[in-house]
């Protein structure tokens, strides 16, 4: 091949990896932020990256974009290894255009989408764009759609994670609310609909960017997002180790690891963990540490609904959802937040083939006009649909308190639970045992001359026969009552066991989820 050709292909790639050139490159920087081809090299297994579609370029004329020479059309994509399996990846440029949206950067993204759905890889979105190219107009409108459109068709088939890693704004938020997974970067990423500019000028808020669509706000507050980072390396370290939980697809299972945790270890001091006054808290996360293999828990919105504990770990080997009330925060009842918050959970870990663990300690659903009016039946309503939709092996723990309605919607044998198990503090029953007495006694209650000797008589006796597992063990809802300190053996087992479920449903187009 003559030499001259050669060259010429060399200059053109050293071109395109340069982006808008070196003082943009140095002011992304600046800003505390890594480029699109250094946060692809992060996210990628070392010298796996292969890139797609480098030449192509923005075709339109509209007020001279010919001109700009828009190198790679602002926008990254391709495919390499993570952990040695192939994921498909696209990066956004604000080298170029502020990673702008047009046709051609729509079309390259979706020939990335396309390709990881047809050989069925995840897909990860490194997002860092100031919206659509307005000079392109309704192209650039266009190309959101088409990107819509596959987020959509491909949800449940692959998995898609969205890195916010700098401005996201109006129509591109939309994209990574569609995806699985989304992650912002802290102070360096906002992700908006309408802008503190518009907010001002239509509605007279005065607001900042961060405390609008910054990280901290849409993990705490909105819970539009499910994780965050420090900064683009912890971010994308944190989408690597969030893989290595997922199948590569929804017809396969995520990858095994070799578990070097004894299976069989006792944990002694579960034995006392539930406090003797049955109002003190305690925290659930000292019971799913201690059970998961080496204590390696990687939790899903931590900062949202926090009454509510869910993520991903592993028990011999093995990935693992795991969903659980805290007893800490409002004595771990169930309201609207964690209602959404557990069912987009159980459905993408169902979708995704990685069985359920869920914890139980839930006295019911948070009472309140604030709830009532906010719609708590249709968004606990998620619950119980999700977790009888799902089909993955699911195993109940029941540590204290379930009480009534929460006690069915917090994966009960009733709504499919495959094995359900309950240490002896468990108290099972429609409602807390003050609650009880006090209405199947009223009259007793009302005619004692002694209420408070005559109350606590009433109390202990029903505490001894109601507030316990037995009950509901003897009618099977309960498959064995444990010692705690057995807990993590028990549950390995029963995880081994159910390796090969499998469980139709009845055919249909889909479901109608209480949204």
């Amino acid at each position: 091949m003559p030499t001259d050709k050669l060259e010429l292909l060399k200059t053109k790639k050293e071109q395109l990896s340069l982006g808008g050139g070196t003082k943009r490159i140095e002011k992304q920087h600046a800003a505390g932020k890594l480029t699109a081809r250094e946060r692809l090299t992060e996210l990628f297994d070392d010298q796996t990256f292969v890139e797609l579609d480098a030449f192509v370029k923005c075709r339109s004329t509209n007020f001279g974009l010919d001109k700009l020479g828009l190198e790679g059309e602002s926008v990254v994509t391709g495919y390499g290894m993570v952990y040695g399996r192939p994921v498909y990846a696209f990066s956004q440029d604000f080298t170029v255009t502020g990673g702008a949206l047009g046709e051609m950067h729509a079309r390259k993204i979706v020939k990335a989408m396309e390709g990881a759905a047809k050989v069925g890889a995840p897909l990860v979105g490194l997002n860092d764009s100031g919206g659509a190219r307005i000079q392109e107009a309704v192209d650039a409108l266009s190309g959101y759609g088409d990107i819509f459109f596959r987020n959509s068709i491909y949800s449940g088939v692959v998995p898609q994670i969205s890195a916010i890693m700098g401005p996201c704004a109006g129509g591109a938020v939309y994209s990574p609310a569609l995806t699985d997974f989304i992650f912002m970067v802290d102070q360096t990423s906002q992700m908006f609909i309408t802008g503190p500019q518009v907010i001002k000028t239509v509605t007279g808020e005065q607001v900042s960017a961060e405390d609008l669509g910054g990280a901290m706000t849409h993990n705490r507050t909105s819970g539009n997002v499910h994780f965050i980072a420090d900064t683009d390396q912890n971010c994308i370290e944190q989408v690597r180790q969030l893989l290595g939980y997922l199948p590569s697809n929804n017809l396969g299972k995520a990858p095994a690891v070799e578990c070097d945790d004894d299976l069989n270890r006792q944990i002694v001091e579960f034995d006392s963990l539930i406090p003797e006054d049955p109002n003190k808290p305690y925290d659930i996360h000292d019971v799913i540490l201690p059970i998961v293999d080496n204590g390696e828990f990687m939790e899903y919105q931590p900062y949202f609904a926090t009454n509510l504990i869910t993520g991903y770990a592993r028990i011999n080997g093995e990935s693992i959802g795991i969903i659980a009330n805290q007893p800490k925060v409002m004595a771990g009842c169930l309201d609207i937040n964690s209602g959404d918050k557990a069912a987009r959970f159980i459905r993408t870990c169902d979708a995704f083939n990685i069985p359920l663990l869920t914890l139980v300690d839930v006295p019911g659903f948070l009472p309140g006009t604030a709830q009532e009016y906010g719609g708590i039946i249709r968004h606990g309503a998620k619950i119980l649909y999700a977790y009888s939709e799902a089909t993955v092996p699911k195993v109940t723990l029941i540590t204290r308190k379930a009480y009534g309605g929460a006690y069915v919607a917090m994966c009960s044998k009733s709504l499919g639970a495959d094995i359900v198990l309950a240490w002896p503090t468990a108290e099972i029953a429609v409602m807390g045992s003050e609650g009880a007495v006090n209405i199947i006694f009223k009259k007793q209650l009302d005619e004692a001359e002694d209420k408070a000797t005559t109350k606590k008589k009433i109390l202990d006796e029903y505490n001894a026969e109601f507030a316990t597992p037995y009950k509901a063990a003897e009618r099977g809802f309960v498959d064995d009552v444990i010692e705690p300190r057995t807990s993590r053996q028990r549950i390995v087992d029963a995880f081994n066991m159910l390796q090969g479920k499998r469980e139709k449903r009845p055919a249909k187009k889909h479901g109608n989820l209480p949204l």
